[in-house]
């Protein structure tokens, strides 16, 4: 069973995730594509942070954010120290938020299963 986040955590977590989107939108780096900063996650100890994103495009796009941002790492880093008041700056670590592709996918399916229902519906009047 996962722990409840305390509330002081929550807000760290939040803080960080501004920071970080601020920060993001700055970067001048054209491999970054249409990119939202979904969320973050620190440790405990807040020595290290996992940072949230999804980014809309096709694969070669995403990879070129990913690489973008993992060159980007040190800076967003520092402007994350300068930002805060914590007495450790969180070891930053970018992970790809699935869930905007799979909310999509599962519209794609509900969709399709709208229209095969409308069709077959249609096919028993006659």
């Amino acid at each position: 069973m996962a722990r409840q986040k305390s509330p002081r955590m929550r807000k760290v977590n939040e803080l960080v995730r501004e920071v970080v989107a601020e920060t993001v939108v700055d970067l001048k780096d054209p491999r970054i594509g249409f990119l939202t900063i979904t969320g973050a996650e620190t440790s405990p100890d807040l020595r290290y942070a996992f940072i949230y994103y999804s980014v809309l495009g096709s694969a070669e796009e995403k990879a070129a954010t990913a690489d973008a941002l993992k060159s980007a790492t040190p800076r967003i880093q520092r402007a994350l120290g300068r930002e805060t008041r914590l007495r450790y700056t969180p070891k930053l670590t970018f992970k790809v938020d699935a869930s905007i592709d799979e909310g999509i996918r599962i519209s794609r399916i509900l969709a399709t299963l709208a229209d095969e229902e409308l069709a077959n519906s249609g096919d028993e009047d006659v």
